[in-house]
C-alpha cells in the first residue's frame, strides 16, 4: 500500500512539473511596430501585418468628429450617454451574437466603465468588457474614426487590430495574450478586448467608423489636474485648447499638442485672470478656465 502510495505522489509531481512555463525562457527580441513597412491596402481596407514579437501596446502615429445618441462632440460623458451605456457587459441588447448589425456603425468606449459599445445608426447594438490604459499611459478621449485594419499584428495585439488616427500617438482597438487583464486599467492606452470578441466586431468595423471615446480627461490620469507646459500632448490638452477656443482666445488646430500657437493664448489667459506671466496650465489657471 505504502509503495503504491508513493508512485501515485511521483506521477502527480510528474504532471504539475511539466505544466510549468520553463523558468527564465527567453522571449523574443523587441522591435518597435511604431513605423513598419505598410503592407498595400485589400478592396476591402484591411491590411495583413508581418508578424511582430510581443510589443507594448501605444507607440507614437487627422482629428475627425462622430456622433452618438446622448453624446456631444469632445469625449465628455453626458446623462443620456451615461444611461445608455450602463449596461451589464456583453450584453446582447438589439442583436443576437453574432449577427451583423444593419445601419451605419460607430463605437463608443467608457474608460470607467471599461465598455466598448456598438452602435447601429447612434443606437447600442452590442456591448464587450476591454482593459484600457493605466492611469500613467492613458487611453485618449475624444472622437476619432477608424484609419486602419489588421489580422494577426504580432502577440500582444491579438488576432485583429483596429487602429485610430489619434493625432499624438499610435492607438487601436485590439487583441490580447492576457484574458485576465480584460475589465481593467492595464494597457500603454489602446483598447484591449477577448479576441473572441474582437474577432467578432472585426467585419462589422469599416475602415472610417467613428469611434468616441469617453471619460473625465483630467482625473483619468496620474497625476491628475497635471501641470501642462510647451510640447505636452493628451486629453487633457486637447480640452484646454477647445475650453480657449471657446473663450475666444485660441485659433489653432484642436489637436491636443501643446505647440507654439498656443503660447499666447495662455499667456493672455494668465492676464486676463491677473495671474503670473508664465506659459503654463496650473491651478490656478485650470480654475480660470472653469476646470
Amino acid at each position: 500500500m505504502g509503495r503504491l502510495y508513493q508512485i501515485v505522489l511521483s506521477l502527480l509531481f510528474l504532471l504539475l512539473y511539466t505544466a510549468l512555463p520553463a523558468a527564465g525562457q527567453e522571449q523574443p527580441p523587441y522591435r518597435c511596430p511604431c513605423r513598419p513597412e505598410q503592407p498595400p491596402e485589400t478592396t476591402t481596407g484591411a491590411h495583413h501585418w508581418p508578424k511582430l514579437p510581443a510589443p507594448p501596446d501605444c507607440c507614437h502615429d487627422n482629428f475627425n468628429s462622430g456622433t452618438v445618441k446622448g453624446q456631444e462632440p469632445g469625449g465628455v460623458m453626458m446623462p443620456a450617454t451615461r444611461q445608455t451605456t450602463g449596461r451589464p457587459e456583453e450584453q446582447p441588447l438589439s442583436g443576437q451574437k453574432g449577427t451583423p448589425p444593419a445601419g451605419e456603425i460607430s463605437i463608443l468606449i467608457d474608460t470607467t466603465r471599461r465598455t466598448l459599445t456598438v452602435l447601429a445608426n447612434g443606437e447600442p447594438y452590442r456591448q464587450y468588457p476591454v482593459a484600457v490604459g493605466k492611469h500613467e499611459t492613458p487611453t485618449p478621449l475624444g472622437n476619432y474614426r477608424v484609419k486602419r485594419k489588421a489580422m494577426h499584428w504580432g502577440t500582444g495585439f491579438g488576432s485583429r487590430w483596429l487602429g485610430l488616427d489619434v493625432p499624438w500617438g499610435l492607438y487601436g482597438i485590439h487583441g490580447t495574450n492576457k484574458p485576465w487583464a480584460i475589465g481593467s486599467y492595464a494597457s500603454h492606452g489602446c483598447i484591449r478586448m477577448h479576441n473572441r470578441d474582437v474577432e467578432e466586431i472585426y467585419p462589422w468595423i469599416p475602415v472610417g467608423a467613428p469611434v468616441i471615446i469617453i471619460g473625465n480627461p483630467f482625473t483619468y490620469r496620474e497625476p491628475p489636474y497635471r501641470d501642462l507646459r510647451r510640447d505636452f500632448c493628451g486629453s487633457d490638452v486637447m480640452e484646454v485648447q477647445r475650453t480657449l477656443a471657446r473663450l475666444g482666445l485660441f485659433k489653432g488646430k484642436i489637436d491636443g499638442t501643446w505647440r507654439e500657437d498656443m503660447e499666447e493664448s495662455v499667456y493672455t489667459l494668465r492676464a486676463r485672470h491677473g495671474l503670473s506671466r508664465d506659459n503654463v496650465i496650473d491651478r490656478p489657471a485650470y480654475q480660470a478656465l472653469g476646470l
